[in-house]
């Protein structure tokens, strides 16, 4: 008994004397130590045993949008926070969703092939021989299509990969094309493919990818094997995401539709994602020139281009059907700001049995959840409300979030203080995205996370992560070892955080751990319960990591007396960016003075060297000067705003009723940073600073209006696209001097 007291008088010392040494941005010294004795409860609540039991349940079947398993999986997320004590609602949304009734791929020439389109279920994995409740192998938005043409390898499918393909000479016009998974998003490669004339499109994943050259395949090891197929989603995203019949507004039952040939972002040529084995015979059986190395895969044979002989037929046909969504909305009030709402976010829906994407990310949450009821319980409350969404629909294109936040745009755009993303989870290390105005609250709580592989902090193992994948660098190396913290990444699209952030203009996070599983089984039959607990996290401790990071950041966000909002932190991130666009502007000029140059003195003519001699032989455009001045006046403005704001926040004691009016201009400024009309050619995505690129798909484009008119040689637009971003940067440092003087008053 005299044991027990001696150890219970020692911890609780210890967590008053964590509290008196490391300080919490938003809370004083009383109100952190209260905060920090709370997240040790928390912890406490929080068991490995239990992200393995809602793994294991939810991944017993497969769950796609509209089936069974979906509702399925749907009504037990609902009956857990139910049994917690959550206020608890089905948010229903009506969205199209095409599943395969045909799929045929078949060369007929030179020789006669049919592919199997089929993953084999092995004993091993306990899930891989449901096939009656599998989705086939497809990706999602291919039109009905059913053609036949010449083969064409295109590598990647990028366009630069078209750019060498022109220089041989060779024209994917009335071609059908193959491409490697990788590089870009899948979706991507059709899109570009269908602006080049191409007919048809297939995607194979490669062994040297994620395959047998990189390691033992499943289910000896965790690599893709000779079946595997990555399932997904080519719907253009990058134009807008969600129910592609209902752009920017929510798809209620009584919405109004587009027709399907109106909806902009659909393609119009079919596509079809094979796996390696089914792709050797087509690729073996290519001619043409060579495939440049860059280009080659792990397969044993030389990779050739194509066209040559090789004919291959392409038929698809598709239910298109109206499926249910059913969010799960689960509600905690807050007791002082009920009005105020700390948002998470993790999607249930996946291909097949989806225990890596989505469901380890789902039971984190839930863990989470369900630890923050059991703190509930000792008398604990959140000051603000927080809000627990379990999305589905978000694999075939972030559906149910982004008709969720559309459905819900005003009331959000008062109300919602930060978005907390999670989705897949796995082994390794923290890497987190999001709103830079929180990379130092992002910072604190890594600070106060240990991770289990190594017992250092999380933000420790990142760091020193950083530091190995800058080695090649000295300088990057030295500004590494020098900067005790992290920063964060810009966000771009591929998970449920992009109708908050982009269209909508909320703070947002998106986090996850990883780096130390491989991968191979990514939206195929083989992501299974028996794959994770051998290869992803066999212990399920990233599970209760993951619930202890974001479970802090939910907490300290919902009662945090002074939001942690740094803006001295954006501002340094976006005056990076503003020098990388005036770079890239510089770089594009001097590297078409050279170009042009060498073309005028007929060098590439008398060369020798073959690669030299496949450079385009017309000249470019020349690269005016484009004027960056109001862009550079609106950060010098920029600059002082934010530092006036700093003070005035570190200096200030507010009464609670104040303190409350400057929160809430505080969470709303993020919204000061979208643009009335949007990007160019895709009005959907508003924010200024980041959007999934055009022709990255998941991959960030910062500044995208600016940045992508350069990469595009849009001059003209380049130009209009700064004195809009000055104009919105400027108008943002209006609004953070309001605040200031505010506070100044």
């Amino acid at each position: 008994m005299r044991r027990f007291i001696i150890t219970a008088s020692f911890l609780s010392f210890t967590v008053l004397s964590n509290a008196q040494a490391k300080k919490l941005s938003g809370f004083n010294d009383n109100s952190a130590t209260q905060q920090f004795a709370a997240e040790e409860k928390f912890d406490g609540y929080l068991k490995a045993d239990d992200v393995r039991e809602f793994i294991k349940d939810m991944s017993a079947h497969p769950h796609h949008v509209g089936s069974p398993g979906g509702k399925a999986v749907a009504d037990y997320i609902y009956d857990k926070f139910k049994n917690w004590g959550y206020d608890v609602q089905v948010a229903q949304y009506f969205v199209l969703f095409p599943t395969p009734k045909t799929r045929l791929l078949e060369m007929t020439s030179p020789v006669k092939f049919k592919a199997g389109l089929a993953e084999k279920a092995f004993p091993e994995d306990a899930t891989s021989n449901q096939t009656s409740e599998q989705l086939p192998t497809y990706n999602c938005w291919s039109p009905d299509g059913d053609v036949t043409g010449e083969l064409v390898f295109v590598n990647y499918g990028l366009p630069q990969d078209y750019e060498y393909l022109e220089r041989l000479g060779i024209n994917v016009k009335g071609k059908i094309v193959i491409a490697k998974y990788g590089h870009s998003w899948r979706g991507i490669k059709p899109k570009v493919a269908q602006e080049h004339g191409a007919i048809g499109c297939i995607i194979y994943s490669d062994p040297k990818n994620d395959g047998y050259y990189e390691g033992d395949v499943y289910p000896k090891g965790a690599f893709k094997n000779e079946y595997g197929v990555q399932r997904g989603s080519v719907m253009d995203m990058p134009i807008y995401p969600g129910d592609p019949l209902t752009p920017g507004y929510a798809s209620t039952k009584e919405a109004k539709r587009l027709a399907r040939n109106e909806a902009p972002n659909l393609l119009k040529i079919p596509v079809l994602p094979i796996s390696y084995r089914d792709a050797e015979p087509l690729l073996r059986a290519l001619q043409g020139p060579v495939a440049p190395e860059s280009w080659r895969g792990a397969l044993p044979f030389t990779y050739h281009i194509g066209p040559g002989k090789s004919i291959v037929h392409l038929k698809l046909e598709f239910n298109w059907d109206t499926k249910t969504l059913n969010n799960i909305i689960a509600k905690m009030p807050g007791s002082e700001w009920p009005d105020e709402w700390v948002i998470r976010g993790n999607h249930h829906d996946a291909w097949v049995n989806g225990a890596g994407d989505p469901l380890s990310g789902q039971a984190a949450m839930l863990e989470e959840a369900k630890a923050v009821s059991e703190l509930a319980k000792t008398g604990w409350k959140p000051k603000r409300t927080l809000v627990y969404c379990a999305w589905d629909g978000e694999e075939p294109s972030l559906m149910g979030s982004t008709e969720w936040a559309e459905d819900h745009a005003a009331e959000l755009q008062q109300k919602a203080v930060v978005y907390i993303n999670s989705d897949g989870n796995g082994r390794g290390f923290l890497g987190v995205g999001g709103s830079h105005a929180l990379e130092p609250f992002m910072n604190e709580v890594a600070r106060d996370v240990t991770d289990p592989e190594t017992g250092i902090s999380i933000l420790e193992r990142r760091r020193e992560v950083n530091i190995v994948a800058a080695a090649k660098s000295e300088r990057l190396k030295k500004d590494m070892l020098e900067n005790k913290t992290i920063s964060i990444e810009a966000l771009g699209s591929g998970s449920d955080y992009s109708a908050f952030l982009q269209h909508l203009g909320i703070p947002t996070f998106d986090l996850g751990f990883g780096g130390e599983d491989p991968g191979g089984e990514y939206h195929s039959i083989y992501d299974s319960y028996d794959n994770y607990r051998r290869f992803k996290d066999p212990s399920f401790i990233y599970g209760v990591v993951l619930a202890k990071t974001a479970g802090r950041m939910a907490l300290r966000m919902a009662n945090a007396e002074k939001l942690p909002f740094d803006f001295k932190s954006l501002y340094k991130t976006l005056n990076g960016y503003v020098k990388e666009v005036m770079a890239l502007a510089d770089q594009m000029r001097e590297t078409t003075e050279i170009e042009n140059t060498l073309i005028k003195n007929k060098y590439y003519e008398h060369t020798t060297d073959t690669a030299e001699k496949l450079l385009p032989p017309s000249r470019k455009d020349e690269v005016p000067y484009l004027n960056f001045s109001s862009l550079q006046n609106a950060m010098t403005t920029l600059e002082k705003s934010t530092h006036s704001l700093s003070d005035a926040l570190y200096k200030t004691t507010l009464e609670e009723a104040k303190q409350d009016d400057v929160n809430k201009e505080l969470y709303r400024a993020e919204q000061k940073l979208l643009s009335d009309k949007g990007l160019p050619r895709r009005g959907w995505y508003k924010h200024a600073i980041y959007a999934p690129g055009f022709y990255t798909g998941y991959g960030v484009k910062t500044l995208p209006g600016i940045r992508e008119a350069i990469e595009q040689r849009n001059w003209k637009e380049a130009q209009e696209q700064i004195e809009t971003d000055a104009e919105i940067i400027k108008n943002f440092s209006g609004y953070l001097d309001g605040i200031a003087n505010q506070l100044g008053k």
